[in-house]
């Protein structure tokens, strides 16, 4: 299954995404988790140490590797340089690695190529289109709310979007434009997941003020996930309740995918 999981900052869609991850991995299956975020920490949420999250270079970074595979002039933009570098071997090589998991963080396009046709940009929804259409592990996608690294060509690969939202307005109003985003991608199998809920209140509100969304479940607002994130630990390692939580979450999402 390949599924991308967005929401407005601080909602806490990449305490989905790596709790996720590691359900499904737990499970014998294989799974590639890609950090997507400009605020990348799915390396702790999955677990990974502080050494092990500080020898990783966001793949946005390597301008060198970004060079020699797309024929670019660093520092040039607007130049000509290849459309479809060769991406397959990207995984293997810059992944962390433990048991049936990988992690890819992607990073952001640099500034200077902010939301132009860059050779970053290329490779980067390149790489994407290769992962999410030829690969055949579980895919797990932690995004920002914008979603700038998919395009039309990457999308027909996953199976379901996930929108964190929180009981809030706010949250509430990104998730309808997360969907609008989607649906001009033409991702129509968008789902909700309601976190940091406290009572059955929180679960009402955010129901009813999203009618047009199917919600999969909720997360409990939890000081143990707060406090582990404060260690670096992941909520799989240290919060049972929250593990049966997204196992459920998990159930449901194939429950609708198969009926649909």
């Amino acid at each position: 299954m390949k599924i991308a999981i967005s929401g407005k900052g601080g909602v806490g869609k990449t305490t989905l995404a790596g709790t996720l991850a590691r359900v499904i991995a737990s499970g014998d299956h294989k799974v590639l988790a890609i950090d997507a975020d400009p605020d990348a920490n799915l390396a702790s949420a999955l677990g990974f140490s502080i050494e092990e999250v500080n020898k990783i270079t966001p793949f946005a970074q390597m301008s060198d590797f970004i060079q020699e595979r797309t024929g670019s002039q660093k520092g040039i933009y607007g130049g000509t340089f290849k459309l479809n570098p060769k991406v397959d071997d990207i995984p293997e090589r810059f992944s962390l690695s433990r048991e049936n998991l990988k992690l890819l963080v992607l990073g952001t396009i640099p500034e200077g190529g902010g939301g132009c046709y860059c050779p970053e940009s290329v490779i980067l929804k390149f790489l994407l289109r290769h992962i999410l259409v030829q690969r055949d592990e579980s895919i797990i996608l932690d995004m920002e709310a914008g979603l700038e690294h998919l395009g039309r060509g990457a999308t027909k690969g996953i199976d379901a979007f996930i929108v964190v939202v929180e009981p809030g307005s706010r949250s509430l109003q990104t998730a309808r434009q997360i969907k609008k985003l989607a649906a001009d991608l033409g991702i129509n199998q968008v789902f909700v997941v309601g976190n940091k809920v406290c009572n059955a209140d929180d679960e009402e509100f955010i129901t009813n003020n999203l009618e047009d969304f199917k919600v999969l479940g909720f997360l409990d607002y939890d000081q143990d996930i707060v406090a582990a994130d404060r260690r670096d630990q992941a909520p799989f390692e240290v919060n049972p309740k929250i593990v049966e939580n997204v196992k459920s979450i998990y159930a449901n999402l194939q429950k609708e995918l198969v009926s649909s």
